[in-house]
């Protein structure tokens, strides 16, 4: 029988610390909040001073750290192009092979300008491959076009009857001699994408009264440093629940665009994109993952079926993996079964190939196919009060290195990492991280509230720059 909480760890007290100082003195950046722990019989003597870190590091930020970048904008959105494929083919085209002369339908294809007289293709439907030389364009702007395939007169070996789905690639083209022009001159395809920055606020308020009574607590703060808090710790708590917040609405932040009826959208509130819906709208999902199947080599088929896919796209080599507890012990052993070597991690060619970087940042590495993967935990996604509340999302990957895009304000092509953060900023004004503290306590005189409030603001939004090439393993039940 498993083991259940008798108490949801999402429920216990969400405690965190300030700046703690060797000496009990009096400084701004260490007071604690009475509303944090029930102090009031503070100096009794049975109260420990000593204050229990039972959550370990509580934050969930460092993700975009790792893999991006944050650069200042000035504008209200930013706007990026992406190149195209190189070469011409269809997904979508139908097939009538029932008179002399085989006629192509290119359905719901906006590329359908791109075949000309002369190129040649190939058609298949299924495993059947029939190749074929464009003779003739119906009409011109058609999404009609007639071929004359070689060694036969229709395409009989695609089944008879039009047929749908059928697939067409152009790998050259012929003319006959003496031909007076030839080729079709095409336009190079780009795609433009766009985000805005979100404006995120959030402040802190204590009354006048709660910063007069002083108490003091023994800490040992997230980065390991101990000493003595004042109580008012709440602020600091604040701030830190805010810097997680600024990493998570990159991550989980969405657009609305319409105008539904009482939705966001309606009441101005346009949203951004971030990084699962981008890898939701342009990227590729992998759903189920069964990488730990004992079963033979199953579970290494399944993360080959990736592969695969990833050298359809960008085929980018080195890329990082950001996982959930399960999924990352799931990897350690589908390679454990397949090569003693995998778990122990043996290719760190991202950190230039030093094992210790790799290993301080959270990542092993392994090799499969002509891909390089680095692993790591990804707490946003084990935390209980985080994604790991859902439980849905059990990874993702991330390619290493940037992409050359051409920037519109820039005017020019410019190397990006694929993920990166745009902040708004100026020489009057930088909205990366905003505080500042309003009221009249603390030395601030600027309200008759008898109160203090800190205030924290910032604007930023998300580039998440060829998306295709980015991988998210996810949950359907």
């Amino acid at each position: 029988m498993a083991g259940t909480f008798a108490t949801s760890p999402s429920t216990l007290a969400n405690l965190n610390t300030l700046t703690p100082r060797p000496v009990q003195g009096l400084f701004g950046d260490n007071y604690l909040s009475l509303a944090d722990m029930d102090f009031t019989k503070q100096f009794l003597p049975d109260v420990y001073e000593k204050e229990v870190e039972r959550f370990g590091n509580r934050t969930v930020n460092g993700f975009l750290r790792m893999v991006g970048a944050e650069m200042p904008m000035s504008s209200d959105r930013v706007v990026w192009s992406e190149q195209g494929r190189l070469h011409v083919a269809f997904n979508d085209a139908a097939v009538d092979n029932t008179s002399a002369t085989t006629t192509v339908t290119l359905i719901s294809e906006a590329n359908k300008d791109l075949l000309g007289v002369g190129m040649t293709v190939i058609l298949a439907k299924g495993v059947n491959v029939v190749k074929a030389r464009i003779a003739t364009v119906s009409a011109a702007g058609s999404n009609t076009i007639t071929v004359a395939p070689y060694g036969a007169g229709n395409l009989n070996a695609l089944g008879s009857g039009p047929l749908t789905a059928v697939k067409l690639f152009v790998y050259g083209s012929e003319f006959a001699k003496g031909s007076q022009d030839g080729g079709k001159s095409i336009d190079a395809k780009f795609t433009q994408f766009s985000n805005k920055p979100i404006i995120l606020r959030d402040k802190y308020t204590v009354n006048g009264s709660d910063t007069a009574q002083i108490g003091w607590v023994e800490v040992t703060s997230e980065n390991g440093a101990s000493g003595y808090l004042w109580y008012l710790k709440s602020e600091h708590e604040a701030r830190l629940r805010f810097e997680d917040q600024l990493e998570m609405a990159m991550i989980e932040a969405v657009k609305d665009e319409g105008t539904t009826t009482n939705s966001a959208g309606a009441a101005g509130f346009e949203g951004s994109e971030g990084l699962f819906e981008a890898i939701e709208t342009r990227g590729m999902i992998f759903n189920d993952q069964d990488f730990d199947n004992a079963t033979g080599l199953t579970g290494l088929a399944e993360f080959d079926t990736i592969l695969a896919e990833l050298d359809k796209q960008g085929a980018i080599e080195e890329n990082m993996l950001f996982l959930d507890r399960s999924t990352s012990l799931a990897i350690d052993n589908m390679l454990a079964r397949a090569n003693s070597y995998g778990t122990g991690g043996t290719s760190y060619g991202v950190f230039n190939n030093s094992e210790d970087m790799a290993l301080n940042l959270g990542f092993s590495g392994f090799r499969r196919g002509s891909y390089d993967f680095y692993k790591t935990d990804w707490k946003y996604l084990n935390d209980s009060t985080t994604r790991g509340l859902l439980g849905d999302v059990e990874g993702v990957f991330v390619p290493a290195g940037t992409s050359t895009v051409y920037d519109q304000n820039l005017g020019k092509n410019i190397a990006r990492p694929f993920l990166h953060v745009r902040y708004r900023a100026s020489e009057a004004d930088d909205r990366k991280m905003k505080s500042w503290i309003t009221g009249s306590v603390g030395g601030n005189y600027t309200s008759a509230a008898d109160e203090m409030n800190v205030h924290f603001l910032s604007e930023r939004t998300l580039c998440v720059q060829a998306a295709n090439n980015f991988v998210m393993l996810k949950k359907t039940s």
